[in-house]
């Protein structure tokens, strides 16, 4: 018996151009670099919350680090997140 095309053909240009679309937008998306002075300044963090106010500033840093272990003696995962923001605010 013959396979209808139509219907298979419909389905295989639908996601070649989701797939196109896809492959069109990885390559425009810029490449992240590592910057060693900003990963010391996470590791520098306190852990906890603290908030600063200067005169035309605001600066906050969070650091969030626990272990987790499944079991006793079992494998386990530590989280640490780090996040410092900055918000300026200028009069024009």
């Amino acid at each position: 018996m013959p396979l209808p095309l139509a219907p298979v053909a419909g389905i295989a240009l639908r996601y070649g151009a989701i797939a196109f679309a896809a492959y069109t937008v990885a390559r425009k998306i810029e490449r992240g670099h590592f910057d060693q002075r900003a990963d010391e300044a996470m590791d520098d963090v306190n852990e906890g919350l603290t908030v600063r106010r200067e005169k035309e500033q605001l600066n906050t840093t969070a650091r969030y680090r626990r272990a987790i272990r499944f079991g006793a003696d079992g494998p386990g995962v530590e989280i640490d997140i780090t996040a410092l923001d900055r918000i300026r605010l200028r009069k024009i």
